[in-house]
């Protein structure tokens, strides 16, 4: 079952403890930013709901909203992440006697592991996006909930990273010169800004509480 978001946390768990390939690194790296975006949505609620932060509630919903979008997406890639690698290990399965055969499978191994390389590209751009929002949540949200905000910024830094390691693996399995030089400039750009954000988030939350 790849619909991880139907499982309780405990059997989530079990299954990424589990010595089957799918969940793995990834779609725990996605699972991380859901995470974080729920804590990001509940520090949105806590300042929406109070009317003493009224003239911060336009900015609030708005994050609010964006941060309910990607833990949806989050939960997405996280099933995507798994179905992606599953279809890598299928590839590799492939017949290879005839020569025919052998360009088959070759074929299927590099699309897949192309797929499996969007993928968590995509759960690291989800986490980045958000967290160009946390800096104003920490700024106009409830300051009784900022340990809740830094915690986010932890949680969608951690998932940008491991979904970037989950990048980083597959392509050097991938002969598009062009498409892997594209993923190394992405990757060092969101590596870059995130680790920049998370830790001006955090420092701001520590000198706050």
């Amino acid at each position: 079952m790849n619909d991880f978001s139907e499982l309780s946390v405990r059997a989530f768990l079990a299954a990424l403890a589990s010595s089957a390939p799918t969940p793995g690194g990834g779609t725990a790296a996605a699972i991380a930013g859901a995470m974080g975006a729920a804590l990001a949505e509940m520090v949105g609620g806590l300042t929406l709901s109070r009317e003493k932060f009224a003239s911060v509630h336009d900015a609030m919903r708005s994050l609010s909203e964006a941060a309910l979008r990607a833990r949806e997406d989050f939960l997405v890639l996280a099933r995507e992440d798994s179905e992606a690698y599953d279809a890598v290990l299928a590839a590799r399965r492939l017949a290879k006697e005839t020569e025919d055969e052998k360009q088959a499978r070759a074929h299927a191994i590099e699309s897949a592991g192309r797929l499996a390389t969007e993928v968590p590209m995509r759960t690291a751009r989800t986490a980045a996006r958000l967290l160009a929002h946390l800096p104003e949540l920490v700024e106009k949200g409830n300051p009784n909930a900022l340990s809740d905000a830094g915690a986010a910024a932890l949680m969608l830094s951690a998932a940008a990273e491991g979904a970037l390691l989950n990048v980083a693996i597959n392509l050097p399995g991938i002969s598009d010169t062009a498409f892997v030089e594209d993923m190394r400039r992405e990757t060092a750009a969101i590596q870059a800004e995130t680790r920049r954000l998370g830790a001006h988030v955090v420092a701001e939350v520590s000198k706050r509480i």
